[in-house]
């Protein structure tokens, strides 16, 4: 699965630099949904997520874990070695863009749903 372009493929996603050429964010509006690195092999994708939601997926998946470098509580870092099957993390995807997306202010929201 191509995770970069799945998250570009949100609307009004688009893809950012602040902290030079790695990690790739992909934000909407202002803000990030997505953080996304090429290590060695593999590739890995931090992920905004609901507190109680994250909980769960920590736990039934190895391969998550709190974010890397950002807010552990609101955040999962995620190794896509296979090991975590494509659906859920399309579902992890797009909970991150809804929860991100929903905290926009009016006006940003706005501009991105013309």
């Amino acid at each position: 699965m191509d995770v970069l372009n799945y998250c570009l493929s949100k609307k009004g996603a688009y893809e950012d630099f602040p902290f030079g050429p790695e990690p790739a964010t992909v934000k909407v509006g202002s803000k990030m949904f997505a953080l996304i690195s090429n290590r060695s092999d593999k590739v890995i994708v931090s992920l905004k997520c609901d507190p109680f939601v994250a909980q769960s997926l920590r736990q039934q998946y190895p391969g998550i874990t709190p974010g890397y470098h950002l807010n552990k509580q609101h955040w999962n870092t995620i190794v896509l070695d296979g090991a975590i099957p494509e659906h859920e993390i399309i579902w992890m995807i797009d909970h991150s863009y809804d929860l991100v997306f929903k905290s926009l202010t009016k006006a940003e929201k706005e501009s991105i749903n013309m």
